[in-house]
């Protein structure tokens, strides 16, 4: 999210510490974002509170954008595009201890005279601070790269964000495809700290790694993934400047950055792999069991323990298999669950034979989606989306599907990815309930709404909590049967299968870190309560053991919402409207799962309080 002699080793630690705790009395220097950090909090003195508070959000905002550039090519954020993330050693130690700045600003500013919208405001980002403070203690840096992310993967997808509409954009890609070797050696620099501190993914999720690297060493540059970009130029851009651009980038790349892939290949076969961990757990990191419980927090943004999340994830697994079979019997099927579930893994059925097959087939399903929209939302986004497959070169380690956020300022669309890799293991069964998830009316819907939210600071219109999106996107998928989908027994098993797969996943995540569970376990439970395929499930399993904690978000924030609707139906009996109801969730963005509680009770309150007295006035004109 995510080899040394012992004094080589400890120079090593004391260069990831801040430097105050390297040399003791003399303090780091104040950086840039400390001073204006220093500059709000002064203006206190003479400035109204919600001046300050709205200083604090942009003076955020642009340090995000200007430390974490790809970040800032992903939201459209201008100048930041020829640039990669700082991952020296001198510049995570810096961003480590420049969190302590903006939390001091808050300190200093008076929430009680803020509007309850800047109070909202100012609480949210408290909590997303305290989180990135908590985080601090825990050295996510030094496990740069695994089977779902790094620069094996990154390098391409980032320059595939970039925008392409003029030649200062391409030259933008230019200076990015210059920046990859640093980048490279940044990121070998960190796994050898991690070596050294004994902080490594597992060995077991790591196998298809060299196969990542290796599809960025390409003897011809016009087949690496990297010159995507150059391949469709804007017809305003003069034909000399193509053809300079091309030669360029395929020089850079053939010269410059696959001698550097090379390298991290044979540092991470020889040197990194043989000495990864064999364990699986989080908990078996230098103060795992700490680590694990901030990632379930950051994760879910709730004081669940993991025995408690467990234990529902369990509840939840029992209640999907009593619903699922009557579903089987409908299927006229006379065999076991587990028959049942060889059955509809295997028969050819289920199966498109060529990716472009499956690529309609999940278009057709959006463009069934699109003109039901209307009935479950008031409001609707104005960005476009379109559905694409994953890239070939990281396709084999990716899930089913994710999504991608688009941006209206440099005109991207979202992208629904869809993995076309491995074709027998992608049935048509769970094509619908993952279009509503990736799509519409899950993630597309939901990101582009708060994108396009004017009265939001960024950081909340862009970013947001995990159990809040993932839990929309989870509960998107239990919209189908209102929205003309799930019409065959099959498909609404493929929804109760998905359903399952969420619930299997505080299970297994919990299990693996908190409950001693081996990877075996994992998948047997796996495939023992679920129809998805075995790849998927080997895919799902290892994506648990490297994101601890992510995967807990899904259930927990489904549940969530579900809770909302079922109390506002009860609460507000025959002026409860789904439109509404829909349109009040996702009218203040992603937020932590108590704070959407907190303010869908207001919004309860508000209509009950608007319902009663319009009763009371017709009453009194009687």
């Amino acid at each position: 999210m995510r080899q040394f002699g012992i004094l080589t080793a400890l120079l090593l630690v004391l260069s990831l510490l801040p430097p105050a705790l390297v040399y003791g009395a003399n303090p780091a220097p104040e950086t840039a974002f400390e001073r204006q950090c220093s500059e709000v909090s002064a203006a206190g003195v003479h400035g109204d509170e919600r001046a300050r508070l709205w200083k604090l959000f942009d003076v955020c905002w642009q340090y995000e954008m200007t430390e974490f550039p790809e970040w800032a090519t992903s939201v459209g954020y201008p100048g930041q595009n020829g640039r990669w993330t700082d991952l020296s050693r001198e510049a995570i130690a810096r961003r480590k201890r420049e969190v302590d700045a903006p939390l001091k600003v808050l300190q200093s500013i008076d929430r009680a005279q803020l509007n309850p919208a800047d109070q909202l405001n100012y609480d949210l980002l408290k909590y997303k601070l305290e989180l990135d403070k908590e985080g601090v203690d825990f050295p996510e840096e030094l496990m740069p790269i695994n089977q779902l992310q790094g620069i094996q993967q990154s390098a391409a997808t980032t320059v595939m964000d970039n925008p392409t509409n003029t030649v200062k954009d391409y030259e933008d890609i230019l200076s990015r495809l210059r920046g990859v070797p640093t980048v490279v050696d940044q990121t070998i620099a960190l796994m050898k700290a991690g070596l050294a501190a004994k902080i490594t993914p597992p060995k077991v999720t790591l196998r298809d790694v060299p196969e990542q690297i290796r599809n960025q060493i390409v003897e011809d540059p016009s087949m690496s993934a990297l010159l995507e970009p150059f391949k469709d130029f804007p017809a305003a851009i003069p034909q000399a400047d193509r053809l300079r651009l091309v030669a360029t980038a395929k020089s850079i790349i053939k010269e410059e950055i696959v001698p550097s892939y090379n390298k991290l290949l044979q540092f991470f076969v020889r040197e990194y792999l043989p000495k990864c961990r064999d364990s699986i757990a989080f908990t078996a990191l230098p103060d795992g069991r700490k680590w694990y419980a901030h990632r379930v927090r950051e994760n879910t943004t709730t004081h669940l323990t993991a025995e408690e999340i467990h234990e529902i994830g369990l509840a939840e697994v029992r209640r999907l298999r009593a619903e699922m079979e009557p579903l089987i019997r409908e299927t006229g099927f006379k065999g076991s669950f587990q028959e049942f579930s060889e059955f509809v893994r295997t028969d050819k059925q289920f199966f498109f034979e060529d990716p472009e097959s499956l690529l309609v087939a999940y278009r057709d399903i959006a463009k069934r989606i699109d003109p039901e929209l209307i009935k479950q939302f008031g409001k609707l986004p104005r960005l476009p989306y379109g559905i694409k497959p994953i890239p070939a070169f990281s396709e084999k380690s990716q899930p089913t599907a994710y999504y991608q956020m688009g941006t209206p300022d440099p005109g991207r669309p979202g992208i629904f990815f869809a993995n076309t890799y491995d074709l027998k293991s992608r049935p048509k069964w769970e094509m619908e309930a993952l279009t509503l998830h990736e799509a519409v009316p899950g993630h597309h819907l939901q990101v582009s709404l708060a994108q396009e939210m004017e009265n939001l600071p960024n950081f909340r219109r862009y970013g947001g909590f995990n159990a809040y999106v993932e839990g929309w996107g989870l509960y998107a998928e239990g919209l189908g049967p209102e929205m003309g989908m799930y019409k065959d027994p099959y498909s609404r098993y493929g929804q109760l299968t998905y359903d399952m797969w969420r619930s299997i996943r505080l299970v297994l995540d919990t299990g693996i870190h908190s409950k001693g569970w081996s990877r075996q376990k994992a998948i047997d439970f796996f495939r023992e309560n679920s129809s998805k395929t075995d790849h998927d499930i080997e895919v799902e399993v290892d994506r648990y053991i490297v994101w601890p904690g992510q995967a807990l978000a899904y259930k927990l924030g489904q549940l969530t919402i579900q809770e909302l609707k079922a109390k506002a139906k009860q609460e507000l009996g025959e002026h409860f409207d789904v439109r509404k109801f829909h349109d009040a969730v996702l009218a203040m963005g992603a937020v932590p799962l108590d704070v959407l509680k907190a303010q869908m009770d207001q919004w309860m309150h508000r209509l009950t309080e608007s319902s009663h007295n319009v009763s009371s006035r017709s009453e009194r004109s009687q």
